[in-house]
């Protein structure tokens, strides 16, 4: 017999056996003997049983109360009172505590056993952040519910089970705070003769004080709150009186953005910038990128004339003016983020180098200045791996492609994430003899096999010779003569080349302007340390956009730049945690990839179950006329409904086609509803409402067609 077969049959032999106990409960009636009314009636009898046979009653006592816990028969509240009336108030307590916290954590682990792994994978993605919140406050949750008797405790025992909180947590956690409940319940069983009913133990005045109890723990939160603000904040002067109630550190995506709210709402900021503002996504980063592809493009499109019904087509350009055009775009946005709107805005625009030299206080131009909370927003920049002979070639990252005027020869990419995939193509289509090197077993590592072997062999079939499963090993320069070493199934491949950029990723801008000096905790990966309201430990800064992470994306950086600002100026009112569930993001390769959600790799390393509805573009008409009949649109749902869990979608402008599934799953819209909706023919986005309608068709009802169709044929 398999694991899993032993599994489920000892799971089925505790459910048949606690279902046994509970039906023979009610099938002789006993609950009448653990009534209030009986309880009453033979207490005097019990009484001098308890004193003729002390440690056999305490046994028996013990016993029941923990197999009526655990398998949450009525009586617990009478039982805690029959506590008091035998044992009286100590030894009844400690009797009634002891045995109602092992039946409760009996009942915890029976119900972990028999449901919490089917619950935890049935709902895993819904339950992400009740996991988070219970591995981090689940022991305060619990005291609270344990305090007020509001919550059937039956109902916080299998709750709590289907978390990840640990059983000798729930134990010492509910033993502790149902201590108070428990010795009330015990202290009315002492004065049993005067109880008439279980009102005369809940009155109003009881149930206030219960209520308090509950209270306690949130006030005791905060204090807890107000004394780690004080530890974090000790040893630093904070001023009478600041110059600022924000001061921003840096000018990119999520400095302008958190700049922009602050002022908005008429908060006097001052926003700090060391080199070019509007930051990496302006100057180095999205708009470069996608004014060089524009461009890439336009070649591209003539060498396929022949597919648009031309015998040739033929562009007469130079790298120069190519480079020379992304300039231009630059600054023809730049007016959007400049020095001159954001004054405008109210804003105080400071160019120089930051420093934090307390909770209250930025130095900048040898000045100090001093502002009630500080925002940082510095970004991240290409980090370059520390391969043997590197620092010898002059390299290229995606800070400084952008000042080339001579297209390379021989172009070198190594990394194959989104950034170097772009990139590779660009530049391959422009002209360059370009190898892409990979140290992972396909490119764009996070996407699903078949979209990753869909890029790959677009971006061949442009030429760029893609090398997966090569680890850089050393660069060797020979006179003027380089090449990358790169060792493959354990083998030395050299590759030549003229140029290397170096695309394997980007690590936050955090140290080295004194964050670390006045206590700022950064994490191993160099963004901070911050919670869900994107406060660090040290609570009058916070952090927005590359700088905190977890997703590098400019879209990312302007969502938390709205919390960051709001919570930093009004946290103390109320805060906003930030809210991650749907992410969207875009490689700009021709076909683009664009996804939100989960994918198949995300769902099979989750254990998520879900089904898989896909659409290829090579049967929509408009993807038809345009020449661009290639890609797919991949939808992921929940097994037996519509609910999308994620979507990718490889073709032309599934940047722009995605945004309809964003809206669907933060509005919690499922495939009928898009299936519902008209779209203009011919449009690529009636690629969307057509895999909408392949789920539809796969789940079509053979049973009722099969009906209607004998009923047609019979009305004929």
């Amino acid at each position: 017999m398999s694991v899993l077969n032993r599994s489920t049959l000892t799971k089925g032999i505790v459910i048949l056996a606690v279902a046994v106990i509970v039906v023979l409960f009610f099938a002789f009636d006993l609950q009448q003997h653990f009534t209030l009314e009986n309880l009453k009636s033979q207490q005097t009898a019990l009484s001098e049983f308890y004193a003729d046979n002390t440690l056999l009653t305490l046994g028996i006592y013990v016993s029941v109360y923990v197999v009526m816990a655990a398998l949450s028969l009525p009586g617990a509240a009478v039982m805690t009172m029959a506590g008091g009336a035998l044992l009286g108030l100590w030894v009844g307590t400690a009797a009634a505590l002891i045995s109602s916290t092992l039946g409760a954590t009996l009942a915890f682990v029976i119900a972990r056993f028999v449901l919490g792994d089917y619950v935890q994978r049935r709902f895993s993605e819904r339950l992400k952040k009740i996991n988070e919140g219970v591995r981090r406050d689940g022991a305060f949750y619990l005291f609270t519910l344990r305090l007020v008797p509001v919550f059937p405790f039956f109902v916080i025992n299998i709750a709590m089970a289907l978390t990840p909180i640990r059983t000798r947590t729930f134990f010492l956690v509910s033993l502790i705070g149902m201590l108070p409940g428990g010795m009330v319940y015990v202290n009315a069983g002492r004065q049993l003769s005067q109880i008439t009913s279980a009102g005369d133990i809940l009155s109003p005045g009881l149930i206030g004080a219960f209520v308090l109890l509950g209270v306690f723990p949130w006030i005791a939160k905060v204090l807890i709150t107000i004394i780690n603000r004080r530890r974090a904040l000790a040893g630093f002067r904070r001023p009478r009186r600041c110059d600022y109630n924000m001061v921003v550190v840096g000018a990119g995506s999520a400095g302008l953005v958190t700049a922009y709210i602050a002022a908005t709402v008429r908060a006097r900021v001052a926003l700090i910038e060391k080199e070019r503002m509007g930051g990496d996504c302006l100057n180095t980063g999205c708009v470069p990128s996608k004014a060089l592809i524009r461009s890439a493009k336009m070649l591209h499109h003539a060498r396929r004339a022949e597919d648009f019904g031309f015998r040739s087509a033929t562009i007469d350009f130079d790298f120069a003016g190519v480079m020379q055009r992304v300039h231009k775009i630059i600054g023809k946005i730049a007016p959007h983020d400049s020095v001159e709107r954001y004054t405008g805005l109210g804003v105080d625009c400071i160019q120089g180098e930051a420093r934090v030299i307390s909770p209250w206080e930025v130095q900048v131009n040898g000045k100090t200045l001093t502002t009630r909370t500080i925002v940082i927003a510095t970004g991240a920049g290409p980090f370059v791996p520390p391969i043997e002979g590197l620092a010898g070639v002059d390299y290229l990252t995606s800070d400084s492609v952008w000042d080339l005027t001579e297209l390379p020869d021989r172009l070198v990419v190594l990394g194959g994430g989104p950034i170097g995939c772009e990139l590779s193509q660009a530049f391959a289509r422009l002209g360059s003899d370009v190898t892409q090197v990979e140290m992972g077993p396909q490119l764009m590592g996070r996407e699903d096999t078949e979209v990753a072997s869909f890029v790959r062999q677009t971006l061949e079939t442009d030429g760029v010779t893609v090398l997966t499963g090569h680890t850089a090993t050393a660069v060797k320069t020979d006179g003027n003569e380089h090449t990358l070493i790169c060792m493959h199934n354990g083998r030395e491949t050299p590759v030549p080349f003229d140029r290397i950029l170096v695309a394997v990723g980007r690590q936050a801008n955090t140290r080295g302007f004194g964050l670390e000096d006045i206590g700022v905790a950064i994490n191993d990966n160099s963004t901070l340390k911050t919670d869900e309201t994107l406060r660090t430990t040290v609570p009058t800064i916070y952090g927005a956009g590359d700088a905190v992470g977890p997703y590098q994306f400019t879209h990312v950086a302007s969502h938390q730049a709205w919390h960051a600002s709001v919570n930093a100026l009004f946290g103390r009112f109320k805060s906003f945690k930030v809210d991650y569930r749907v992410i969207p993001w875009t490689t700009y390769t021709d076909p683009e990839v664009a996804r939100v959600g989960i994918n198949e790799t995300d769902a099979a390393a989750r254990n998520i179950e879900h089904e898989v509805t896909r659409y290829s573009l090579d049967e929509l008409d408009r993807a038809i006329t345009d020449s661009a009949d290639h890609g797919f649109v991949k939808v992921l749902t929940k097994p037996g409904s519509d609910k999308i869990l994620g979507v990718t979608i490889v073709g032309a402008h599934a940047g722009e086609l995605i945004a309809e599934f964003i809206l669907a799953m933060k509005h919690n819209l499922g495939l009928n509803k898009i299936l519902g909706t008209i779209h203009v023919y011919p449009t690529l986005a009636e690629a969307n409402r057509f895999a909408a309608g392949e789920w539809k068709k796969a789940r079509k009802p053979e049973r009722v067609l099969s009906l209607v169709e004998r009923f047609l044929r019979w009305q004929r």
